[in-house]
């Protein structure tokens, strides 16, 4: 169903992204190069030999057993502090490739100091010192999301916050709760959360993906999200719809990651398509752009060309992903001004 018109007119587009995932951002190229660096054994140091440990492949259940188990091959690739610092700086190099002018990249500090037994201030400070040296050299604006998982102890999460806050002068910006809503509440971790919010970060949580609509209430009620983290599954509940508009909620949605993670059966089947002309401002997002191939560009385009969307539905969605941006106001109003300006210019 490629466009290739279309996407080269979607390629061109100034974007917006508010969810990618640092840990499922590295380019495949690099986790070879470390393999090789560091004596990782693979049988072969090449891409295609790699590829189907990291990425959903074509023929593979979709399923979130599957979709996630790509992480934990990943995350055996961080070695050390460069090598943190260089997956930063290449995954904001290679959304400013695809014109994507500000995006808020989140990672977790316990994945990525999984393998070294590092501080979660040293995983933090190497992120930021990465996303630093590109936007030095890019043209475009980053700020970090500090995540933490529900199947770790809520002390975990206390300390990564406590990380965290030490470097908001530094593009740290949210606090996120991710993992496998099914099993493990988001309750627990409440405190930890109203804290973040007291502290002045944004908080964002990962809800409505693989459990249903509730979860998007508990999210909101408990832990004070402002934006939800796919939250496809608030279709489930027509009033929850009209519930988290009245309360100004935003949904971060990733629409080939929620089909390749199984939290959707089939494209026809998107919630999506009900979103699109919902209440409640809808994202579009990436999610990680390594293990599904993609890149924003890539999702503009399903949108259209799977979902049925319109080049004025992708519009007012970027609007709204820089209406919700984890920035000042004045910050936002400069960055709507320029994306609607470099917009105009490629239209």
């Amino acid at each position: 169903m490629t466009d290739p018109q279309l996407f080269q007119q979607l390629r061109a587009w100034p974007k917006v992204e508010l969810h990618r995932h640092l840990e499922g951002s590295v380019r495949l190229a690099t986790l070879v190069e470390v393999a090789q660096a560091y004596g990782i054994e693979m049988p072969e140091y090449s891409l295609e030999t790699l590829r189907p440990f990291v990425q959903m492949m074509p023929e593979e259940t979709r399923s979130s057993q599957h979709f996630l188990a790509k992480f934990l091959t990943i995350r055996q690739f961080f070695r050390s502090a460069e090598v943190i610092r260089r997956v930063a700086r290449e995954a904001v190099e290679d959304a400013a490739a695809d014109n994507v002018l500000y995006m808020e990249l989140r990672f977790t500090p316990p994945a990525l100091s999984n393998i070294l037994r590092c501080a979660y201030a040293d995983v933090i400070g190497w992120v930021c010192e990465g996303v630093a040296q590109a936007m030095a050299t890019a043209a475009i604006q980053v700020r970090l999301i500090v995540s933490v998982n529900r199947h770790e102890p809520v002390a975990t999460a206390e300390q990564v916050l406590e990380a965290a806050l030490a470097f908001r002068q530094q593009g740290v910006v949210a606090f996120d709760l991710a993992g496998n809503e099914r099993d493990y509440p988001a309750a627990p971790f409440a405190g930890v959360f109203q804290r973040a919010r007291a502290e002045g970060l944004g908080v964002t949580v990962h809800a409505g993906e693989w459990a249903g609509a509730e979860s998007v209430k508990v999210a909101v009620e408990h832990l004070g999200a402002q934006r939800i983290g796919h939250g496809i599954r608030s279709v489930e509940d027509p009033a929850l719809l009209d519930w988290l508009a009245e309360r100004g909620l935003v949904l971060e949605v990733c629409p080939t990651s929620n089909v390749h993670s199984g939290a959707v059966g089939h494209w026809d089947d998107h919630p999506l398509r009900v979103l699109n002309h919902s209440v409640v401002p809808v994202t579009i997002n990436t999610d990680d752009p390594l293990v599904s191939d993609i890149c924003l560009s890539d999702e503009l385009h399903v949108a259209i060309t799977r979902l049925g969307m319109t080049l004025a539905d992708l519009k007012k969605h970027t609007r709204a992903a820089i209406n919700a941006a984890f920035l000042p106001v004045s910050e936002r109003q400069r960055l709507l001004a320029r994306w609607d300006s470099l917009l105009t210019a490629n239209v």
